[in-house]
């Protein structure tokens, strides 16, 4: 492909979470404004980004056997004209540090999550002063300096975004490493996310998600300089002219106030939808994951969620398997998800991640008992989540339309509660909510016809 001299082209892989996904379309949006463009094409980029995660078991070593493959278009680009450059990001970077540049020659510069507004700058100086590294926690905010993305930029992605609040955790449970590798809890300016979700809005977008490790323990000061929680900005987001949808992920038990449950009650463009991660069911495993909360306070939280918003579906993760967990620890798990019956549900083995608490537990369980326990546990989710999708045939529900389908003369759009749903593409266009009824469901979307 002929490329004039001033072209430059970026391309990222991105692994894990919600969060990572934001990040990776900030870096993208730095990038740009040096002169970057973005492609899918990763044997035309002139840089690559790995921007990856730390949370699941072998995350690094995926990530090593990426470079491995990349290494070999980068010798190929060796002595030409459009030499490639290679940088990993995100928090195997953060966990790693100057691991990947000792394990892979290839690599040019290791990031961290929180200086991403640095990226242009670190490239420049791969390039011009040789490998780098910067996993340092910045001193100034990375969102004041990552310019908002442009109405192009926004647009090209569509009617739905993600728009991070909230970053890092102080609650240290003994099996994550997101302490580590994000750092503390540090929540977002008010002004800043109203910024941005108004400049949003204006280039078209529909549905906003709010992001953060735990999300509903941001705070801040509000307008009038009283503090407020993660309820009371939901209320003021719900004002934002042209706002027709509004999500949020992932939250904590322990930060689940009433000022939330309040919003779900009263915010019509909130959507009835909640992850609400338990992880286990036994007291005595939540308190060895330092979770900060009980079986029965959690179950109370539900409860009083549904009172609040009747028609709400809850969403979770589960780890089975965690060192110490007996039969009867295990029942405990599969009783809470009985009583929560939740819509969907993540669902993972323990795995150690070095660096944690956990890792250093003695009473490690086998890999054959942790497999048989996911695989009921499994189960019974999948029964639940079907169980709630037959559940919507016949309701007459507003579907957000947000992509063409694989058919012709389909669309796909999303339930209030978060399903795929298949519309005929004669119900509206791309970023309309409409009115449709349910017909029928698949085992991961419902079918739906015009009302």
């Amino acid at each position: 492909m002929t490329q004039t001299s001033t072209e430059k082209k970026v391309f990222i892989k991105t692994w894990g979470c919600q969060m990572n996904v934001y990040d990776s379309t900030r870096m993208q949006d730095a990038l740009e404004a040096d002169g970057y463009t973005n492609t899918d094409d990763i044997t035309d980029a002139d840089l690559v980004l790995l921007n990856t995660c730390h949370i699941r078991e072998k995350a690094a070593e995926k990530v090593y056997s990426n470079l491995g493959r990349i290494r070999a278009l980068k010798n190929k680009r060796a002595g030409t004209n459009r030499p490639m450059t290679i940088g990993v990001t995100g928090c195997v970077a953060q966990a790693e540090g100057k691991e990947i540049l000792r394990r892979e020659k290839a690599v040019d510069l290791v990031v961290g999550p929180q200086t991403y507004h640095r990226l242009p700058e670190i490239v420049s100086k791969a390039k011009n002063e040789g490998r780098q590294v910067d996993t340092e926690y910045a001193v100034e905010d990375k969102f004041e300096y990552i310019p908002l993305a442009t109405k192009k930029q926004v647009q090209a992605r569509g009617v739905t975004s993600f728009l991070t609040v909230q970053e890092g955790c102080d609650k240290f449970c003994t099996f994550c490493v997101v302490p580590y590798t994000r750092g503390a809890e540090v929540s977002r300016p008010h002004s800043q996310i109203i910024e941005e979700a108004k400049s949003l809005v204006d280039a078209g977008v529909r549905e906003i998600t709010l992001l953060g490790q735990n999300v509903n323990a941001w705070h801040g000061l509000g307008p009038k300089g009283t503090e407020m929680r993660l309820g009371e900005l939901l209320y003021d987001l719900a004002e934002v002219d042209g706002l027709k949808r509004l999500r949020y992920v992932t939250s904590h038990p322990k930060d689940m106030d009433d000022g939330l449950i309040n919003a779900h009650r009263d915010l019509n463009v909130l959507m009835p939808y909640l992850h609400l991660p338990v992880q286990a069911g036994s007291d005595k495993i939540l308190k060895s994951m330092n979770r900060s909360h009980t079986a029965a306070e959690y179950v109370d939280i539900i409860k009083r969620v549904r009172e609040a918003r009747p028609d709400i579906a809850i969403s979770g993760d589960m780890i089975v398997g965690f060192p110490g967990e007996t039969d009867d620890d295990f029942e405990a798990t599969m009783e809470i998800v009985r009583q929560t019956n939740y819509a969907s549900c993540y669902s993972f083995k323990y795995s150690i991640r070095p660096g944690t608490p956990g890792a250093e537990l003695t009473d490690q369980i086998d890999e054959d008992v942790k497999s048989e326990r996911l695989q009921r546990l499994q189960a019974l989710l999948f029964e639940q989540q079907q169980a709630f999708n037959a559940g919507c045939i016949g309701k007459t529900i507003d579907v957000l339309l947000e992509k063409t389908g694989r058919e012709a003369e389909q669309l796909i759009g999303r339930s209030p509660w978060l399903q795929s749903v298949v519309v005929p593409s004669h119900c509206g266009t791309i970023g309309d909510t409409v009115t449709v009824k349910i017909i029928d469901k698949n085992t991961n979307s419902l079918i739906a016809e015009a009302v």
